[in-house]
């Protein structure tokens, strides 16, 4: 039995995925860094509510706010990474959320909203470095798997940073929490200080470089990935809306925990498996299938063990799609713009969940629940019909003729 099961479970790549200096380190950290992270929205959301007595609706402002900001920051920190290094970004970006964070529990909701976007703007640019990180540390033929490691503690950091969060809002007050979500976002960014990942590979060149312009690097391939970056969590924000839309239709909300949970593991299932296989699919194809198949999640009913049945087959796709966009950006972007591109794709996923969700959102209120997972994973495959043209030219385009020059060697046809 022993002989077999290591034939199903290949865990060769991830052993030399982790044994590479610095990789299990950056990881371990990410974990822990994400955590109050992935808290912030619900924290700002509970003391809107509660303590500034403000409805929803100003809750969705504030949060629509730092959501916006971060999408704009993400590319701007991310070049500036590229042109003066991690420390630096590190420092800015850590004071800018120490100042935001001590002083929320103290403004008013005029001052809020405004200072949500700057906070946004300047937030630690901790998903698109990480990611940026692994294409440093990593060699391309072995990403795979660690792509699909970062996709999954990023999966476990969701899991917990948003329930305790809750937690610890509902047991103390929403003020304190906005207080301890800032001290983990602090000491998360003096970690990552300490840490000081490298952005650039050993082998790449740190030193003087020949400007890359942006048609070099920004092509169709590269705006494509973007592309079914955003569908992807566009999708994976409607189904989040949808099944608390589908669960409160039939009297089941208090299951939402449970189905949300088994959506999570089903990721995270798939995350292992997509690292652990020997060949690599491309984003397109991942997105696609992942898109159809939330389609019919709501054919599922009401019930919430029906609920988690028919999400398995999505949720398998959740992990795989997400490590497939950032492998493919960290291999289509040249070292010298790396950060700007992974800031980009952070940028457009964060801009998929914040469409995905009100989306769903509208389409449920204007028909029903189940049409919220209808219309997203449709938008999700339109998106993957859109842009295949480009990926069927890329496959018919032949290979590039070597070049000395790194930039040139690594820019994408």
């Amino acid at each position: 039995m022993a002989p077999e099961v290591r034939t199903v479970v290949n865990l060769k790549p991830y052993r030399e995925a982790l044994a590479l200096p610095g990789v299990r380190s950056l990881l371990l950290v990410s974990v822990l860094a994400r955590v109050p992270l992935t808290a912030t929205g619900v924290t700002l959301t509970f003391y809107v509510v509660l303590d500034l007595g403000r409805g929803y609706g100003a809750a969705g402002l504030v949060g629509a706010a730092s959501t916006i900001g971060a999408a704009v920051g993400a590319p701007l920190l991310g070049r500036l990474i590229d042109r003066r290094g991690l420390r630096p970004v590190l420092v800015l970006t850590t004071v800018a959320e120490a100042l935001f964070w001590s002083a929320a529990p103290t403004l008013s909701y005029p001052v809020l909203l405004p200072a949500a976007f700057l906070a946004g703007l300047l937030a630690l640019p901790i998903f698109s470095m990480i990611r940026q990180s692994i294409a440093a540390l990593v060699p391309a033929e072995k990403r795979r798997p660690a792509y699909a490691l970062d996709s999954m503690a990023m999966e476990l950091s969701f899991m917990v940073g948003p329930a305790l969060a809750v937690a610890l809002a509902t047991a103390v007050t929403p003020r304190l929490t906005l207080w301890a979500v800032g001290a983990g976002i602090v000491g998360s960014g003096i970690c990552f200080w300490l840490l000081n990942p490298p952005v650039r590979a050993a082998d790449e060149q740190t030193g003087p470089q020949r400007p890359v312009h942006r048609r070099e690097w920004l092509t169709p391939r590269l705006l494509a990935v973007l592309a079914v970056s955003l569908a992807a969590t566009l999708v994976l924000g409607g189904t989040d809306v949808a099944v608390v839309a589908v669960l409160r239709s039939g009297g089941e909300v208090g299951w939402t925990g449970v189905v949300l949970a088994a959506w999570a593991v089903a990721s995270l299932v798939g995350g292992f498996a997509y690292g652990a296989v020997r060949r690599s699919f491309s984003p397109l194809a991942l997105v696609a299938v992942l898109s159809l198949a939330t389609i019919p999640v709501g054919l599922g009913g009401s019930h919430w063990w029906l609920l988690c049945l028919a999400l398995i087959p999505a949720g398998a796709l959740c992990a795989p799609t997400l490590a497939s966009t950032s492998d493919a950006v960290s291999r289509l972007a040249p070292p010298s713009v790396r950060g700007v591109a992974m800031g980009l794709h952070g940028s457009a996923v964060t801009v998929g969940i914040a469409l995905g969700a009100p989306l769903a959102g509208a389409v449920i209120d204007a028909s029903a629940p189940a049409w919220g997972f209808a219309v997203t994973g449709t938008i999700g495959a339109l998106v993957a019909l859109v842009v295949l043209p480009i990926e069927l030219r890329h496959r018919r385009t032949p290979a590039p003729t070597p070049t000395l020059d790194p930039d040139l060697a690594l820019a994408p046809r």
